[in-house]
């Protein structure tokens, strides 16, 4: 093997052990709750969602269509994006001049990362998101080496395919402009290509634009309802200190070192704005007061890329040292990430490094954090809404439909109700309420929660069919009396406005 095949090893084999790693464990406890939702927005393709562009919805329509919607099928495609950032991350460090040794530290780094296990781990927009962030990172570089028109447009591509993915990557875009104008790339501004990336990133845009005004602007409603009633408030502190655990404790050295090496050292300068950019994001999202720490997780990419760089500029034995410092530590806290433990098993072991069930929104938890709780629960659900849905008699079953306070609640039916008998689900909430209720007449609604009086003023009889049982869930969606509501007492067309929400 010459010397070039040993330089490109890494590049090969890491990315192939980030895939692996999920393709052993896709499993896990089962299906996330958001994950069947986004299987009934692949149903439904359009050009937006309530909460989401539309992007990683076509892209599972896709991967739908060609592998099916098995477990399997759904997880490959966040772990193929996961395995691009890990290989994203090495060419990072190669354009930023690191050899062998950085490339496999900042590789592992990422790998190591409880933050990256856990959203590449199930389908959502953010395994693309990262992706994205990183590809765009790389761009900047190479336009920081040799600006050409050819690398704006392409950098526009790719920030416009990213706004259609998830619209954070704003915060990225601001980044990027404040970076420009705090260093002496200000000359760019000065050229066409800034100006024609912006406006090819707003062109591939434009359709989601239009969607949104077509449906009277629902992500607005969405993000103003769900930082008021959803979303935790966060101090500053407890921001950072989510992201030493997000991006793994004995990352902290290789990232700061990074972010130093980028705006003070001579070798480093020219990227300089890629610090800004860190920066930049870190200060719009800790100004908000309600962001998630992970919203400024995909800026720590080319962070750990130039933080390889530094140390193995100090040392190539320090460099493979802190390589192997990451992945005994990635493997202690892998199961914070990723679900390979027995639930039984990971309550004491979570608890024995210090991790309490958690969530970032005003829910309660119990047993298990928010994350892991998701996971659990929506067979027996199914289960309890089929036995209602049985007591039925054959023409109140053409009629019937399952109420769904939440998307998560009205996924789980739709999807299981392929294999069982299952009425179809209809909700206020979010994307649901704009696909609408279908047939439903009102004749017959089988409903999970809330009190025999408080259906009794909408429905003329009210009847209870069950109890739903679903463990390790979260608690709101535990204990929930199911009723058979018979009757409804206004028109449908008259009751949906009223029940919609977007949080």
């Amino acid at each position: 093997m010459n010397t070039t095949s040993r330089s490109n090893l890494p590049l090969i084999l890491l990315p192939l052990a980030k895939l692996l790693v999920h393709l052993a464990t896709y499993q896990g406890y089962g299906m996330f709750r958001d994950e069947y939702y986004y299987l009934a927005c692949a149903d439904h393709l359009a050009w937006g969602y309530v909460d989401q562009p539309p992007f990683s919805m076509a892209v599972l329509w896709l991967g739908n269509l060609l592998m099916g919607d098995s477990l399997l099928a759904v997880r490959l495609l966040p772990a193929l994006a996961g395995a691009g950032t890990v290989l994203l991350a090495g060419l990072m460090v190669r354009r930023l001049g690191g050899g062998v040794a950085a490339q496999s530290l900042a590789m592992i780094a990422v790998i190591a990362a409880p933050y990256h296990l856990a959203l590449d781990h199930f389908f959502s927009m953010n395994a693309f998101d990262i992706l994205i962030w990183a590809l765009a990172a790389y761009l900047i570089m190479g336009l920081a080496e040799k600006a050409t028109l050819r690398a704006w447009l392409f950098l526009g591509v790719v920030l416009g395919f990213g706004l259609m993915n998830k619209m954070s990557v704003l915060w990225l875009g601001m980044g990027l402009l404040v970076g420009i104008l705090a260093t002496d790339r200000r000359r760019w501004l000065r050229t066409p290509g800034p100006w024609l990336a912006a406006g090819l990133a707003g062109l591939i845009f434009l359709p989601h634009i239009l969607w949104q005004v077509a449906n009277d602007w629902p992500t607005l409603e969405f993000i103003r309802n769900a930082g008021q009633n959803k979303m935790a408030t966060i101090q500053p502190i407890q921001f950072m200190t989510r992201q030493l655990m997000m991006m793994n404790p004995l990352s902290l050295p290789l990232w700061l070192g990074g972010l130093i090496w980028l705006l003070i050292s001579a070798r480093g300068r020219r990227f300089r704005l890629l610090g800004i950019i860190y920066l930049t994001v870190l200060a719009l999202l800790l100004l908000n007061g309600t962001s998630r720490a992970g919203y400024l997780g995909p800026a720590y990419i080319w962070l750990l890329a130039a933080g390889s760089v530094w140390v193995e500029g100090l040392s190539r034995r320090l460099a493979w040292g802190t390589a192997g410092v990451l992945v005994i530590s990635g493997a202690v806290l892998a199961p914070l990430a990723i679900p390979i433990l027995p639930v039984e098993r990971y309550i004491p072991y979570a608890a024995a490094l210090g991790e309490a069930p958690s969530t970032e929104e005003r829910k309660e938890v119990a047993a298990l954090g928010q994350f892991y709780a998701d996971m659990h629960g929506w067979e027996e659900i199914a289960g309890v809404v089929s036995a209602a849905y049985g007591q039925l008699t054959p023409a109140e079953k053409e009629k019937a439909a399952f109420f769904a306070y939440n998307y998560g609640d009205a996924g789980a039916i739709s999807r299981l109700g392929r294999s069982m008998d299952l009425p179809p689900a209809i909700s206020g909430h979010n994307n649901y309420w704009l696909w609408g209720p279908g047939d439903f007449d009102g004749q017959v609604a089988i409903i999970i929660g809330d009190s025999r009086e408080d259906h009794l003023a909408s429905f003329a009889s009210v009847t209870q069919a069950g109890m739903v049982d679903c463990g390790y869930c979260m608690p709101y969606e535990n204990n929930r009396p199911v009723w058979i509501c018979r009757g409804l007492k206004r028109p449908v067309t008259e009751v949906w406005p009223d029940l919609k929400h977007y949080d």
